[in-house]
């Protein structure tokens, strides 16, 4: 009797709480979506589940879109603002923050990566076969080549996904590659219902399945882990054999991004949650914040999804975002991620302008039809008034009479590059002439334009408009010349690849290093043409593209080769042999230069630099990264107990003295001095590197100091043996932040390298001021 009193009385005060907490859902306010983190501990037993406990205490079912428990514990609910606030005062709700949409970062490349077939990392890890990709994107066109399962083994025996049915597709569509599809919609449709600009899915253009009505998630898919194709080519452009970087790797499609829609953090987080569920070894994910501030890690669903993930072995990938030239542009800056940066490979689509007064001047295209034969064609700049949607080319701005008949000069920027084109082309143009900016520089990419047309960097487009302006009847004709290979130099790190510093914590830096980027081939849908534009009719089984979205999935699948290869090794072991290993030289044997500049690039444009696999498989030495460490890290960085838990799941206590953030067992090393600093000044901290090479190796250091700055490393050599494979060491950076003098980036670069004589292990350093709190 005792025992039925004690439990009624919990009910009541169960049905109390959630009577005083129901009320706060009320009222004709505008909803939205929020996500909860909750304390998953602080369940009352009397639930059989958390889902019960949510929708019984915290509101009703009908508003709750996803319930995490993998990667994060907690529920997103379509609430008020008012009702999120009293909800955020529950005990046992540690966070509180709103659903907010986020952007994708929109054959010949895994040679570029050093990949060689029956040989090296290709042949140790079997192309990756036991390895599992999961990808976040827009979904997939599974009848593609490049996702054929022929000769491929029994699915991996961990593998507990599912393959989810809807619109066109069906169980049939996944099979020993692609092992599993899943799609997430709830938070989109939410947001579509409660905020009706935001927009939500378009099912006459859209699949309510994983198929990919966008393009961008098979081109992502199929570059991390693309079948061998031969005969492949955009329209003929590129011609060869496709291949993704891990061609046996399986693939399991998380659509989480939608068409025209973007992608939302309460759907991005319950794929997280499932593809760890569902045994994934891989997350390839090229999305992030559009709008260019980078959020605190507790309140980014992306950072905490990674960690949950990386926590339990999963390696993430991530793309650092479009947002380059500038600095502090980079994005997925989270230290338990692996940011990706864009570069361009030795393949180009060269085509030129050539002017009446016979200058020919040098651009890029992907336009496959009809050429211009050489024929002349009046130039016209309808920027030469003034007007900014005319020099845009935006849509409506072009008066036919003004450009009939003629070639157009259009500057890039505020709409699609392709989108300019069809605006000339509605308006009676023949060809357009597509001009960089300054900030864009001589950064290129191929577009397969709908009409004759090209692009052409800022000094090119400078001069075709004073080519115009000073002459009474300016002419020109486009020269398109296909694809050359060979180009010198690349790697180049693109124009738009994001920039460090990392805006939230400069100690680590990001990105970690570059990879393919530009002018990337690889599988596309049949929903929409090569420029996604609607009106593009065109189909093509493979489309070139740029954006670090591209080189994201190339270390996806690298990763999976490693992981093949070596199946022990953490997710701070994968990324420390790719970031070790390197390359920051070109094809020429030169410091990799800027695309934007034509200057040397630094760290904080390529990290540690350019993947280079032919090394990685075999890194000598690795910095492993713990758990434990990383909850160190956001200790140093101030986040209390209580705010880490939102990250780690779990409740952490902080050492009692705190760390320094760049202590961290980071394969790079940022320093950072104070401004009000008198006098030289020094900064130590300990470095661990475990042994993967042979057991008997010694190890010494060679150093590259930063200009005016002291770098010193104790001791004087690694000794590994037999049962010796871990050792650290200790470096002192010693400078005087009053005199010193940094460069255009605001830092200093040098570097650490460790080598046996075989294996070189090299760790980028910068230095940098920064003005205290």
């Amino acid at each position: 009797m005792a025992a039925f009193f004690s439990g009624f009385l919990s009910l009541l005060f169960v049905l109390c709480v959630s009577c005083g907490f129901l009320r706060a859902v009320s009222g004709d306010q505008t909803v939205k979506t929020f996500i909860f983190r909750v304390e998953a501990e602080s369940k009352p037993s009397i639930f059989p589940t958390h889902y019960h406990w949510y929708s019984s205490e915290f509101t009703e079912s009908s508003r709750i879109l996803h319930v995490y428990d993998t990667v994060f514990h907690g529920f997103s609910a379509s609430v008020s603002a008012s009702d999120a606030a009293v909800l955020s005062k529950h005990p046992s709700v540690l966070a509180v923050f709103e659903d907010k949409r986020r952007e994708l970062h929109t054959t010949r490349s895994p040679q570029f990566l050093g990949l060689r077939n029956q040989r090296g990392l290709w042949s140790e890890s079997d192309y990756g076969s036991d390895v599992i990709i999961g990808v976040f994107d827009t979904g997939i066109w599974p009848e593609r080549r490049s996702f054929s399962d022929l000769h491929l083994g029994p699915v991996p025996a961990r593998w507990k996904g599912v393959c989810q049915t809807g619109v066109r597709f069906s169980a049939k569509n996944c099979n020993r590659k692609l092992v599993g599809a899943r799609f997430f919609s709830k938070g989109l449709e939410a947001a579509a219902r409660s905020a009706g600009p935001v927009g939500g899915i378009n099912q006459t253009v859209e699949f309510m399945s994983p198929r990919d009505a966008d393009g961008h998630g098979t081109h992502t898919a199929s570059t991390a882990a693309g079948r061998h194709s031969f005969r492949a080519s955009m329209e003929g452009y590129a011609s060869g054999v496709a291949k993704g970087v891990a061609p046996k790797a399986r693939l399991a499609v998380y659509k989480v991004c939608w068409k025209n829609s973007g992608c939302f953090d309460s759907d991005i987080l319950a794929a997280f949650d499932a593809a760890v569920n569902d045994g994934v070894n891989i997350i390839s994910i090229s999305i992030g914040g559009g709008d260019g501030v980078a959020s605190p890690y507790y309140l980014d669903p992306i950072a905490i999804g990674a960690y949950g993930a990386a926590s339990r072995g999963v390696f993430v990938s991530s793309s650092a975002g479009n947002g380059g030239p500038d600095g502090m542009t980079v994005t997925n800056v989270a230290p338990w991620l692996v940011t990706v940066g864009a570069g361009t490979i030795d393949r180009s689509f060269p085509a030129d302008v050539i002017l009446g007064n016979g200058k020919r001047l040098k651009g890029v295209s992907l336009y496959s039809g009809a050429p211009l034969k050489h024929k002349m064609y009046p130039l016209v700049y309808p920027g030469k008034s003034g007007e900014l949607s005319a020099s845009l080319c935006m849509e409506n701005s072009l008066n036919p009479n003004h450009v009939k008949g003629k070639i157009v000069i259009c500057d890039r920027g505020s709409n699609p590059r392709v989108a300019k084109g069809l605006v000339v082309k509605k308006a009676g143009g023949i060809g357009m002439i597509l001009a960089n900016g300054a900030m864009n520089g001589e950064g290129l990419v191929g577009d397969a334009h709908l009409l004759p047309a090209l692009s052409v960097g800022s000094d090119e487009g400078d001069a075709v408009k004073t080519y115009v302006s000073s002459t009474s009847n300016p002419t020109a004709t486009i020269d398109f010349k296909g694809t050359l290979l060979g180009i010198k130099p690349a790697p180049v790190v693109a124009s738009f690849s994001g920039r460090g510093p990392s805006g939230l914590n400069p100690e680590i830096l990001k990105p970690d290093l570059i990879a393919p980027g530009v002018d990337i081939l690889a599988a596309w849908t049949d929903a929409v043409g090569p420029t996604g534009l609607d009106s593009d009719s065109r189909k093509t089984e493979f489309n070139i593209l740029s954006g670090t979205s591209m080189a994201c999935p190339h270390v996806s699948g690298a990763a999976a080769l490693l992981k093949s290869a070596h199946p022990s090794w953490s997710p701070a072991a994968i990324r420390s042999a790719m970031m070790t290993t390197a390359r920051i030289i070109d094809n020429r044997n030169l410091p990799m230069i800027d695309e934007a500049s034509g200057k040397p690039s630094t760290p904080y444009d390529f990290g540690a630099g350019h993947v280079n696999l032919d090394q990685a498989m075999d890194p000598g030495l690795i910095y492993d990264i713990t758990n434990n460490d990383y909850i160190n890290f956001l200790c140093a960085i101030g986040y209390g107990p209580k705010v880490i838990q939102v990250i780690t799941r779990t409740p952490v206590n902080c050492p009692a003295k705190k760390p320094l953030p760049e202590s961290l067992n980071y394969p790079s090393i940022a320093v950072l001095f104070p401004t009000s600093s008198k006098g030289p000044k020094s900064k130590t901290f300990i470095r661990t590197v475990t042994n993967v090479g042979q057991a008997n190796a010694v190890y010494r250091p060679k150093i590259e100091s930063p200009k005016g700055v002291t770098v010193t490393v104790k001791p004087a050599h690694l000794a590994f043996t037999e049962a010796v494979k871990k050792l650290s060491y200790v470096v002192t950076v010693t400078a005087d932040p009053k005199n010193q003098v940094l460069g255009d980036s605001g830092a200093v670069f040098g570097s650490l390298t460790w080598t046996d004589g075989k294996h070189v292990v090299r760790s980028p350093i910068l230095v940098t001021k920064f003005i205290p709190f």
